[in-house]
């Protein structure tokens, strides 16, 4: 196995390949300009994402949306974290108050560290000096995406655990089985990249897909991470660590002021993160889209590159919006066996398929075309099969005997249902002897009201 895949990796080699070598190279004052203007950047880009979330789920359901404060509104998303810097800090008696303030930072540095190894475009003239836009790169950058990325789930169960809160503690436990599950899909998804580019270096990846994007080639490995993406993100429809009406708020619901909004900024820096590398690995990166190299040969020199990458990941931001505008809640045990029995049994079938067309292109001993069709008709019956629900057994229903209700039979005070039911609307009047000579009516309202007479 490993020799197969020692023979797949080298396919790459006559694609570009930019030397790792440029990277490293910087001075001291270029890294550091360069990750503070990464800073800079997501903590503007989590500040327009949450207005642009408020207006375009307000357009769907056909309100207005913050416009208020600032020009169409943009000073909404500043004047909510201004108000949440100035609201009281409150820390649970019964939270391990340690912990309780280390969760927060937890799950945000990951987030903001994920951007080291995206690359934003090529090398450019920056401040007379000649640099990638791009932090760092090194030759496992996704495999160095991926584990930074599961620290953060670290802070959730840490922050659900520290409460010292039941409702805290099940969003915790929700949430990291949900990302660890999805996690594993969304990286037997990126199996097939590594295989077609022959390298985990980010950049690497972005100059291999100079003819073709993975996108269109690795269609199953785009929509598998795009899912995956989705439910690694707690995002609706896969918001089930928060959901309202089981867990109160989830694992933060004990959390109030400046740690608060550490769990909100780096749930929405998560969102850009996710998109930026969905960006990097299926759409080609900072390359132009197709046809403008054609008509402007500038289209992917310079700075303008920056421009195609935003707006790329603006394009996922959007679905993320979109999903959640449309789609309900899905029921925590759909969730699951969505990832576990759908996604990575298919997942699994293509990385398979595509080690074996890539070894058997290496050798040309059999007609690639009819490999492709046999393996496109195997998918689609795999996908098939998974659509076919199992077919629950329908019971007759059992003769239902009445039987005397005891109130008291578990300890509780339990009244009985009424013989016909739940009763709708009004209680009715109740009559009780008041005098030998006459009888009282009592209404529901007289018995909410002691004094009635």
């Amino acid at each position: 196995m490993m020799g197969t895949v020692m023979s797949i990796l080298p396919l790459a080699a006559d694609l570009p390949d930019p030397d790792l070598a440029q990277f490293g190279q910087d001075p001291w004052w270029v890294i550091l300009l360069k990750a503070v203007l990464i800073f800079l950047v997501l903590v503007l880009l989590t500040l327009f994402n949450i207005w642009f979330e408020r207006r375009v789920v307000a357009r769907m359901q056909h309100r207005v949306g913050p416009n208020v404060h600032g020009p169409f509104g943009l000073l909404q998303s500043l004047a909510d974290g201004v108000k949440l810097a100035l609201k009281e800090d409150i820390i649970p008696k019964a939270a391990d108050k340690v912990v309780f303030l280390l969760a927060p930072v937890i799950a945000v540095v990951p987030a903001f560290v994920t951007w080291a190894v995206i690359p934003f475009g090529p090398e450019v003239n920056f401040f007379g000096h000649q640099t990638p836009l791009q932090l760092t790169d090194m030759p496992v950058a996704v495999l160095f995406m991926l584990a930074i990325a599961s620290i953060g789930i670290y802070g959730i169960v840490l922050g659900g655990w520290s409460s010292g809160s039941t409702y805290s503690l099940l969003g915790g436990l929700r949430s990291s089985a949900q990302m660890i599950s999805y996690e594993v899909a969304m990286g037997l998804a990126l199996v097939a990249v590594f295989l077609y580019a022959g390298s985990m270096s980010t950049s690497e990846i972005v100059a291999a897909q100079d003819d073709l994007w993975f996108g269109l080639i690795l269609l199953p490995s785009f929509v598998i991470y795009v899912i995956s993406m989705v439910g690694e993100t707690n995002r609706a429809p896969f918001d089930l660590p928060e959901a309202e009406g089981e867990l109160v708020g989830g694992f933060h619901t004990e959390y109030s002021s400046l740690k608060f909004a550490l769990f909100f900024l780096a749930e929405y820096i998560n969102l850009a993160t996710v998109s930026a590398i969905a960006t990097t690995l299926f759409l080609g990166g900072w390359a132009a889209p197709w046809g403008i190299e054609n008509v402007w040969e500038g289209a992917n020199s310079g700075y303008w590159p920056v421009l195609w990458f935003f707006g790329k990941v603006f394009c996922f931001i959007f679905l993320f919006v979109w999903l959640r505008g449309s789609l309900p809640r899905m029921r925590y045990d759909q969730f699951m066996a969505l990832g576990w029995k759908v996604l990575i049994p298919v997942s699994l079938a293509w990385i398979v398929a595509v080690a074996t067309i890539r070894v058997i292109s290496l050798e040309g001993n059999i007609d690639r075309t009819y490999l492709v069709a046999a393996i496109a008709v195997l998918l689609v019956l795999t996908v098939g099969l998974m659509f076919v629900g199992e077919k629950e057994t329908e019971e007759e229903p059992a003769e239902v005997r009445e039987e005397p209700h005891d109130a008291f039979a578990g300890g509780y005070p339990v009244p009985p249902m009424p013989a016909g039911g739940a009763v709708r609307g009004a209680a009715a009047p109740l009559t009780f002897a008041h005098s030998p000579g006459g009888r009282t009516t009592v209404t529901a309202a007289a018995e909410e009201n002691p004094d009635h007479e």
